[in-house]
């Protein structure tokens, strides 16, 4: 809500003034929305950049090279409604030789093409090269936040102090170790807003933390911090059940992963079929 009242529509930077119809001048920050294991942060991300496209707004996605699930290429299985290239506002922008392009996707199918970057490459120079390329940059999103360095997290707050674009990361805070990751870490450190999206744990409890199983569903403590893929091997749960399977006390039983939206409806549904929704 405005100052006088009014209405803002949507959410973070890109707000909109809805009485007077002016996009409002906000000053540029630096967000981190962090999680456990699949939660939705890059469904989140992606919708993000979807509401600033549809506002004829230009973004830049950038995921890192690190993630090897990301393709070179955009595969042709692309979502129902696919989001723009990274770089796109209304248009597909040409991509200049030797940036390398993946893809960012997300467990229920949306999709957007992203810059890839490595572990060394400065993060500041390479929006400052975007947008001496395609002009003006509304946003930045980062995919896979943890993946980050030290130094490319201090040039994601140059991009926003210096070049006054807003950066929104994504990505896990803690690994299956319970240890911070070294760009969330920075990124808590150091980000304008913090953000936590939430999931939940088997128990019913708020999932925090990570765990990774082997096929038996027992915790595995030792191992590199990263491993790419796999999903089904990390499972998201409450400090209390990480402490419990950490320790022994248990097995993860894997659940279901996909969203039974292909159910079909009754026949011929009784009232009392809907009493409770």
């Amino acid at each position: 809500m405005a100052a006088d009242g009014s209405r803002a529509v949507g959410r973070g930077p890109a707000g909109y003034h809805a009485r007077s119809g002016i996009r409002r001048s906000t000053m540029a920050k630096l967000y981190f929305y962090y999680s456990a294991m699949n939660a939705g942060k890059t469904t989140t991300l992606l919708q993000s950049a979807y509401n600033y496209r549809e506002r004829g707004m230009r973004t830049l996605i950038l995921t890192p090279a690190i993630d090897t699930r990301t393709q070179e290429v955009p595969s042709p299985g692309a979502a129902r409604h696919p989001l723009p290239q990274a770089g796109e506002g209304n248009s597909a922008q040409p991509v200049a030789a030797g940036v390398h392009m993946g893809v960012v996707a997300s467990r229920i199918g949306l999709q957007a093409n992203a810059r890839r970057f490595g572990g060394d490459e400065n993060l500041h120079a390479v929006v400052e090269a975007d947008i001496a390329a395609h002009g003006r940059l509304h946003c930045v999103f980062v995919d896979e936040a943890q993946f980050l360095t030290r130094a490319q997290a201090w040039q994601l707050s140059d991009v926003v102090d210096k070049l006054r674009v807003p950066v929104l990361a994504y990505g896990l805070r803690t690994d299956f170790r319970g240890e911070l990751f070294e760009g969330s870490r920075y990124l808590l450190a150091w980000a304008d807003e913090l953000q936590e999206i939430k999931t939940i744990c088997h128990s019913g409890s708020k999932a925090t933390m990570v765990v990774r199983v082997d096929e038996q569903g027992r915790a595995v403590t030792d191992g590199p911090q990263v491993e790419i893929g796999g999903n089904d091997r990390y499972v998201s749960v409450s400090r209390a059940e990480f402490k419990k399977i950490t320790e022994g006390h248990g097995r993860i039983e894997l659940q279901q992963s996909v969203l039974p939206l292909q159910n079909p409806r009754p026949q011929n549904p009784r009232p009392a079929d809907f009493e409770d929704q």
